[in-house]
């Protein structure tokens, strides 16, 4: 079983807010969230999916600079 677990992108939206992240905008099936850190800005694109696929949560996580213990303590 993967450490990465399937979650709706409703649940990874709000772990993500809870990790300060801003919903930017939405673009049909895509929610932009952006996150500044010091002199940089962080992107990530969420799909709207139910479920998001673990490796497509993997790769966000792994974007955004966030470990996976990290964003399970924020669920």
């Amino acid at each position: 079983m993967s450490e990465y677990p399937e979650l709706s992108y409703k649940q990874i939206i709000s772990a993500l807010q809870r990790l300060g992240f801003i919903v930017i905008r939405q673009k049909g099936s895509h929610i932009r969230l952006q996150k500044r850190v010091l002199d940089k800005i962080i992107k990530i694109t969420v799909p709207a999916h139910k479920p998001v696929n673990p490796n497509t949560l993997r790769q966000l996580l792994k974007q955004s600079g966030i470990d996976i213990q990290t964003f399970k303590d924020n669920l």
